[in-house]
């Protein structure tokens, strides 16, 4: 497993890296079959170090988790301890015994934009309906079933999940709904 340990604007000593790494191979080890990479990174807001871990694992799943304390080691233990919990959490379902997926997920290219925000207070009505793109980056879509995509926003911590679906090959999307339960919106079974 690759691992990228860094810091913003904060030194990450030698020390901390080989603590993360051990730690974050244990939680990994147990819970998960084949990770292909770790992404750890600190920082400071406030008074408080603040740890962001993201896994890969070959399944095409994403586990992230946040946590801060006062201290970098507490931080990172806070975090390590959230990862843990979703893994084991998911660990049935990430070996599903029934569904072994034999190929990677598949990911398809996208382009996705930011917009800016419209000011109520400095225009009354816009001159055009056209909004302000801000920035244009390029995402992936994977392609999942719906039940590794409800799985994917829950382990993601994400509101909402843009996926192809396996099954009939047509962009859906999964959400969380204000009552707490997942959406799905699927737009090839419409008549």
């Amino acid at each position: 497993m690759q691992y990228q340990i860094s810091g913003k604007q904060i030194d990450i000593g030698e020390a901390l890296q080989t603590h993360v790494k051990s730690e974050i191979g244990e939680i990994v080890k147990k819970y998960a079959e084949r990770p292909t990479d770790a992404l750890i990174v600190f920082s400071k807001s406030a008074n408080e170090y603040v740890c962001e871990s993201t896994v890969h694992l070959s399944t095409g799943l994403t586990a992230t988790a946040r946590g801060h304390a006062h201290e970098i080691y507490a931080a990172f233990d806070s975090c390590g301890e959230k990862l843990e919990k979703q893994l084991r959490r998911y660990k049935r379902r990430l070996k599903d015994h029934h569904r072994v997926r034999t190929q990677p997920v598949e990911l398809s290219s996208a382009s996705t934009y930011i917009l800016a925000g419209s000011e109520a207070s400095e225009e009354l009505e816009p001159e055009d309906l056209q909004p302000m793109i801000i920035a244009e980056m390029e995402t992936k879509i994977a392609s999942l079933s719906v039940g590794e995509a409800v799985m994917q926003m829950e382990l993601s911590g994400t509101p909402v999940l843009v996926f192809r679906n396996e099954g009939n090959s047509g962009v859906n999307v999964v959400y969380r709904r204000e009552d707490g339960n997942v959406g799905w919106i699927d737009p090839t079974t419409t008549s």
